[in-house]
């Protein structure tokens, strides 16, 4: 056998010790894990845990699992949406004079969700449109880096809460190829290949009982191109500018982008007879200015919506701050003590059985989202501390698992045959 991992090579150490000769199906090792939100999948997928880690294995032909290996891999290296991948196990020996296929392994991704445990467990208040939008923005993502993804589905995506909304990522990469610019043909053969899908697993949703009533998967299906053409004008149109105008056009093109969550990677203006011609090329990668800043500030990588948010608070904590102590707290300063004396104290509330319900930084942003909820009820703000407590006992406990659990633990609404994305 032939093992080939991306560093770094002590993530890998801890998996060799598993039975890799052996069809993945039939594995039996106390590591193995099950996943209470498990998609469907075409292809056998195992979930290990090993060293603290989650990785999650998916037994394909090995032409295929070295192509996604590859690719799964340039896409980590863009700063794109996807799960990452850890390596693949190539030319495994035959079992009853059949070649096994590969073994893909990629990191499973912590707090995410398939499409029907956001449904069945209510996740959010509108997860239709939710889903529809986050899909669209990856959609819009991968075709600005040249990736013609060919299987779009909801299926072959992992969902995350993201302050608010909810983040995809790209988890099936098979058909995937990587050029350095798409073709529109390209492009809207994805886009008509993903509403079909779409539609059909919404059908899927409503035959099980899990959509809600006043859902129609045509019109979801439907409306899935409208919004991806609509994302995609703002971010690529060219504009035709005044002299006396382009100061002021071009800033407020660049705050819309970057309101939209996309960063920008270049402005190009061009003089023609007509006037002046604004181009502007927006980063492919996953927008991260304000996730950047806050790991500077405070050392906490989370997303960029939650990035956003919570250094809002940050700021109002350094006003206050400096209001308290009447002098001046520089930013770094405030940073750290906001991690200490919010942050930091708030999660230490949350109990260990608690733990898996949300990710950190969304416990967070749900806690600010409760505090402002009831200092609007009490007319006068509550504080950090008692809106944790509140939220800790009223609301964390009735929120679903996003995490892994053990075999045989009860997850309601799974299907224990069914095979899982590679997430």
């Amino acid at each position: 056998m032939r093992f080939i991992f991306r560093p770094p090579a002590a993530h890998a150490a801890g998996l060799l010790s598993l039975p890799w000769d052996e069809p993945l199906e039939e594995w039996q090792d106390d590591r193995l894990l099950e996943v209470v939100h498990r998609g469907i999948s075409r292809h056998v997928v195992r979930f290990v845990e090993v060293d603290g880690k989650v990785y999650a294995l998916k037994e394909i032909d090995e032409r295929l699992a070295r192509r996604e290996y590859r690719l799964l891999g340039q896409l980590e290296s863009m700063g794109m949406p996807a799960v990452s991948v850890l390596g693949v196990c190539v030319e495994r020996p035959p079992v009853d004079g059949v070649v096994q296929d590969a073994v893909l392994v990629t990191r499973f991704l912590d707090y995410s969700m398939s499409y029907r445990y956001v449904f069945s467990h209510g996740h959010t208040a509108q997860p239709t449109d939710q889903l529809v939008d986050a899909m669209v923005e990856l959609l819009v993502r991968l075709h600005l880096a040249g990736l013609f993804w060919g299987d779009c589905s909801l299926s072959n995506t992992l969902f995350r809460p993201d302050a608010g909304s909810i983040g995809a990522y790209l988890v099936d990469a098979e058909t995937a190829e990587l050029h350095p610019s798409l073709s529109e043909g390209k492009r809207w053969f994805d886009i008509e290949y993903a509403a079909e899908r779409v539609g059909g697993e919404l059908f899927d949703l409503q035959y099980g009982g899990l959509l809600p009533e006043d859902v129609d998967p045509v019109e979801i299906a439907a409306e899935l191109p409208r919004r991806y053409q609509a994302l995609w004008d703002e971010l690529t149109r060219e504009e035709l500018l005044r002299p006396d105008e382009q100061r002021y056009r071009v800033a407020e093109r660049v705050d819309r982008i970057n309101e939209l969550g996309f960063d920008v990677d270049e402005i190009e203006l061009i003089t023609t007879d007509d006037g002046v011609r604004l181009r502007v090329h927006t980063q492919v990668a996953e927008a991260g200015r304000h996730r950047n800043q806050l790991f500077v500030l405070t050392g906490l990588q989370v997303t960029e919506n939650q990035a956003r948010r919570l250094l809002n608070d940050l700021r109002s904590y350094r006003g206050y701050l400096e209001q308290k102590e009447g002098r001046p707290v520089p930013e770094t300063v405030a940073g750290h003590r906001w991690r200490a004396e919010q942050f930091d104290r708030v999660m230490a509330l949350v109990p260990e059985d608690l733990a898996d319900r949300l990710e950190p930084a969304e416990v967070f942003h749900e806690i600010l989202e409760h505090r402002w909820f009831l200092s609007e009820q009490a007319g006068k703000d509550v504080g950090t501390t008692a809106a944790a407590k509140s939220y800790i006992t009223r609301i964390l406990p009735q929120t679903p698992s996003t995490l892994t659990v053990l075999p045989g633990a009860d997850a309601p609404g799974i299907d224990p045959s069914a095979d899982a994305p590679t997430g």
